[in-house]
């Protein structure tokens, strides 16, 4: 007998309450609703107080303890379990890790939060255990609350619905860019610097009196960001206005130093503040990294002096290396220069996340002050018009007072009977049944007259207010310039401790060569393409090995600074680093292995890269040209090509043209040599300069090319070397029947000229 299988969700089975699901729109929509949450309630914070949920939290929860800057402080274990089980229900420790920031000086510009006892430091240490450690608000966490119980802002119920919190707070005082923010969303980030907040005031006075104003005029009020940590600001001013137009860029920040004398001329540089987010400790460490591997050869030790405020000792190696240069190299190789971004991705209104400019988060801040205007000034309306209803029924008591005695004292409802007796409201009958014995004197209904008339003043001054905006506005301002005079630049806090200066013009090739240590080596390049750099100035080449078939092409000497210019057949010149070339252990390595050179092509001459120098190139066929040198260094893998050559010539021969201290050629004459052993001698003047091209004709020849050139002064004569080493030269007047012009064929060469037809 055959058993039945009831399918899942179908039935009245274990599986009845299985219901199917589209696996991708149950993912979407889930993962929508995580990137939502991630986005609104952790990751970005609001245009309007600059606080994400927890930091809110937090200040909502401590204003709740009453932890006012009067206050005696609490451990903050209290202040987070508050925070976790009211309002956050998070781990603890992100909690507490929010609260630290909170109260470190280091970290953020304003802090919202007193701390004492060890909130961990600028070196990167962790704070004290929430147990052993008390908080309690600053003055700037006050203004962010200032009005928060006169209905200025909404609230809404926590995650279990037993306590409301606020959805924003009042936010009195410019937060968001005053303190900056940071984090990561779903697809999104937000990254903004700390600014100082008497600038925020000056460009948000503007922007009331100027509702139109441009980011240029803002900008500058705002000149660019007031890092906690200090340090120079060396970004352009056209780029600082272009992050501030878009809300997207970034600033290079440097570290403050100075140059401290130590006397018999030798000196020290001072590191006196660091960059935003740097870890002194890690900075330090790196530094002395880099030292010990040799990567900073002007730097001969590195020391922490710091006590209170940073002090960071940078020992010379020796009395003439220049401080500027010293720093450079130090700026592109560690954190003592860093790029702080801007990405102002907020949440406008509290809803929709957005990349702002300057202006409009301003403009944010300001209309959230006016609706938190309106809303305080309304709810105090209230207050006040209940406030005169009740003395209004008071007023008619005193008026009335036997009447009202004697209806309290007999009848079954007075309270009845005095708002039928009196025309009173509900309100005014319980406040005149809760009056003590003791109010009902002739002094008490003077005051009650006196608040009285009070009352209806400032009612009518708030009625005013609510229907000016311009008086709005006005009021604004004012509350503005308490801040600003509050944190103004002569105050501790409030002065600006980023300064702003351009990068100092530092040859950029110096920098680049301190970072070498300089060392002579004898560079050696093998015929089949091998190079290597062995340590010292090696004098006898015949002392060299090479891999079986191989042999040495050539050897020169030079020193770890120096960068080698390698020539090819296919007219391409490719630029090596000496310290960047392999050691003298083994054989070297292949020159294909460190750039991209074809295999077809191989080494024609390689040789030390002279920054004035220009270079005679030539091809098999007798073109050629004179290229400066300074136009052919290339630091890509790709080198330049320089001479273009078409198959099936090649080029052959590349000289280094001898030059003076002034950088002017020593050198009148060129020779060039035919295979056909036909020499012809022209003035230098008749080849071009280029910086690259297919050049000119040298010489002409019926078949075969070019064999070799050489370049010298005519008045000290031509040289050559023959096959056993003997130099021979021939005079000016001796070489008349050999001088012509560029592109002759010459006449067949001299007697006792080498047979290879080379100049040796």
């Amino acid at each position: 007998m055959s058993k039945q299988v009831t399918p899942p969700g179908s039935g009245n089975g274990p599986g009845k309450e299985i219901e199917p699901v589209d696996l991708k729109s149950a993912l979407e929509e889930r993962y929508l609703a995580y990137a939502l949450s991630t986005i609104m309630h952790r990751a970005l914070p609001d245009a309007r107080d600059g606080l994400k949920p927890v930091h809110r939290r937090i200040l909502h929860a401590m204003r709740l303890l009453r932890l006012d800057p009067q206050q005696a402080y609490k451990k903050c274990a209290r202040i987070v379990g508050d925070v976790m089980g009211k309002f956050h229900p998070h781990g603890d420790q992100a909690i507490y890790d929010a609260l630290v920031r909170l109260s470190q000086d280091f970290a953020v510009r304003y802090p919202l939060v007193d701390g004492q006892g060890n909130f961990g430091n600028i070196d990167g240490d962790n704070a004290a255990a929430m147990r052993y450690t008390e908080a309690r608000m600053t003055d700037v966490a006050m203004l962010l609350l200032e009005g928060i119980g006169e209905d200025s802002v909404d609230f809404r119920k926590t995650y279990n619905e037993e306590d409301d919190e606020p959805v924003v707070l009042p936010g009195a005082f410019p937060n968001l860019l005053a303190n900056g923010a940071s984090g990561i969303a779903v697809g999104m980030a937000t990254n903004i610097p700390p600014h100082n907040a008497a600038e925020l005031c000056d460009a948000a006075l503007h922007l009331i009196k100027h509702p139109n104003a441009t980011i240029e005029k803002l900008v500058e009020f705002v000149p660019g960001p007031d890092f906690p940590t200090g340090g120079i600001i060396v970004e352009p001013k056209a780029s600082i206005l272009e992050s501030y137009t878009t809300g997207r860029g970034a600033f290079r920040v440097r570290a403050r130093w100075e140059k401290e004398e130590t006397g018999r001329g030798g000196y020290v540089i001072v590191v006196t503040e660091i960059p935003y987010q740097v870890q002194k400790s890690r900075l330090i460490e790196k530094i002395a990294e880099l030292l010990l591997a040799r990567k900073i050869p002007l730097l001969e030790d590195v020391r922490d002096e710091s006590a209170e405020d940073i002090r960071i000792v940078l020992e010379p190696k020796s009395r003439s290396v220049d401080p500027d240069i010293l720093m450079e190299s130090l700026y592109k190789l560690t954190d003592l220069e860093t790029r702080v971004p801007l990405n102002m991705n907020v949440l406008s209104g509290g809803i929709v996340p957005k990349v702002m400019n300057l202006r409009d988060v301003l403009r944010e801040w300001l209309d959230h002050r006016r609706e938190v205007l309106i809303r305080r000034s309304k709810n105090r309306l209230g207050i006040i018009e209940k406030r005169l209803e009740v003395l209004g029924g008071f007023l008619i008591a005193y008026l009335n007072i036997d009447e009202v005695i004697r209806i309290v004292r007999f009848e079954d409802e007075p309270k009845a009977k005095l708002i039928e007796r009196f025309e009173l409201t509900e309100v005014q009958a319980d406040a005149i049944l809760n009056l003590r014995l003791r109010a009902l004197n002739k002094l008490e209904e003077i005051e009650i007259r006196k608040e009285h008339d009070e009352l209806m003043a400032e009612k009518e001054g708030i009625e005013k207010l609510l229907a000016s905006e311009e008086l709005q506005w006005k009021t604004i301002a004012w509350e503005v310039g308490n801040v600003k005079e509050k944190f103004g630049k002569d105050t501790e806090l409030g002065a600006r401790r980023s300064t702003f200066a351009e990068a100092a013009d530092i040859d950029l090739e110096a920098v680049a060569q301190s970072m070498i240590e300089k060392e002579p080596v004898t560079v050696v390049v093998s015929e089949k393409g091998w190079l290597r750099a062995m340590k010292g100035h090696i004098q006898d080449f015949s002392t060299l090995s090479f891999k079986e078939g191989d042999k040495l092409k050539l050897a020169f000497h030079a020193v770890t600074t120096d960068k080698v210019l390698v020539f090819t057949t296919g007219g391409k010149v490719y630029t090596l680093g000496v310290d960047r070339l392999p050691g003298g252990r083994g054989h070297g390595e292949p020159i294909r292995i460190m750039v991209d050179m074809d295999n077809a092509q191989d080494i024609v001459t390689a040789f030390v890269h002279r920054p004035k120098g220009r270079l005679l190139v030539a091809s098999a066929v007798g073109n050629g040209f004179v290229v400066p040198e300074a136009d052919i260094v290339a630091n890509t893998r790709k080198g330049k090509q320089v001479m273009n050559i078409k198959l099936p010539d090649e080029a052959k021969l590349c000289l280094q043209l001898p030059m003076d201290d002034a950088g002017e050629v020593e050198a009148d004459h060129v020779a060039a040599v035919g295979e056909n052993r036909k020499l012809l001698v022209f003035p230098l003047v008749q080849i071009p300069e280029m910086a690259r091209g297919k050049g000119v004709r040298l010489q002409k020849y019926k078949d075969g090319g070019i064999a070799d050139l050489r370049v010298f002064r005519l008045e000290e004569g031509l040289t050559w070397q023959d096959a056993s080493g003997r130099n021979h030269t021939r005079s000016k007047d001796e070489m008349a029947e050999w001088i012509g012009v560029r592109a002759g064929a010459g006449r067949m060469v001299p007697k006792g000229f080498p047979r290879n037809g080379k100049f040796g």
